[in-house]
């Protein structure tokens, strides 16, 4: 049987602050649980899960606590809690290279944050550089969004001007209204591609400091895209081009 004391700790995870302070997170549902328990560097702290879970498991060396799923449904931050649910450490980052890496300046969505780190783990960007403002990549959303790629990109947060101008000729390419169409921006290597906030854009200091700026040409009538869709559009064209 879970605890009130297990029940309150497991919730407390929801917010940043504890989150930082036990450096853990929390993942649900048995793809993304799995595939996390599938990658070396990942370590878990704890599961809770079903005896209908348990039955076809193969984990082993993991401590594992089950639960019926009334008690998974107070434990968990999805509307339907599906199985299991895990406690994880929270990795160091990557020692990781690649030609590209992405940097966000004040993503706020969760939803959009997860799927950025999914699609730049598609296309092979290891790195990710987060402004301070920008969404916690740890927060349950978020890591549900990215299905385990959140274990494969490395995800830092950092004064972004500060860390532009740490980054010495790198080209630094960002996605503006009024920038080159895509098809015409050939990039010199390594680059480091820069979204905007979902609703604002590149804030001002950042902007001064692109080497090039890069739109995704409009065909129809709306009015813009979603920074997620934008960040695959981009990459697809940048990373194979």
């Amino acid at each position: 049987m879970i605890t009130k004391k297990q029940v309150k700790y497991i919730q407390s995870l929801s917010q940043k602050k504890l989150r930082d302070s036990e450096k853990q997170f929390v993942a649900e549902g048995p793809k993304l649980v799995e595939e996390l328990l599938s990658i070396a560097h990942m370590r878990p702290v704890q599961l809770y899960a079903t005896a209908a879970w348990l039955a076809k498991s193969t984990v082993k060396l993991v401590p594992v606590q089950e639960v019926t799923e009334d008690e998974l449904q107070k434990i968990s931050f999805l509307s339907t809690p599906h199985q299991v649910l895990g406690i994880f450490a929270q990795p160091a980052p990557l020692a990781t290279s690649s030609n590209w890496q992405l940097i966000l300046d004040g993503i706020q969505d969760p939803g959009n944050l997860g799927t950025i780190v999914r699609i730049a783990d598609w296309f092979g960007v290891r790195k990710i550089v987060c402004s301070l403002d920008t969404a916690d990549v740890y927060a349950p959303k978020v890591v549900q969004s990215t299905m385990a790629s959140i274990a494969r990109v490395s995800v830092v947060y950092a004064d972004l001007v500060d860390y532009i101008k740490s980054l010495q000729g790198l080209s630094v390419v960002g996605a503006v209204l009024g920038g080159k169409p895509l098809a015409t921006v050939h990039v010199q290597l390594p680059a480091a591609l820069v979204i905007g906030n979902e609703s604002k854009g590149i804030r001002p200091p950042v902007l001064s400091l692109l080497t090039d700026s890069v739109t995704i040409p409009r065909v129809g009538e709306a009015e813009s895209l979603n920074a997620a869709v934008a960040t695959g559009i981009l990459l697809s064209h940048l990373v194979t081009a």
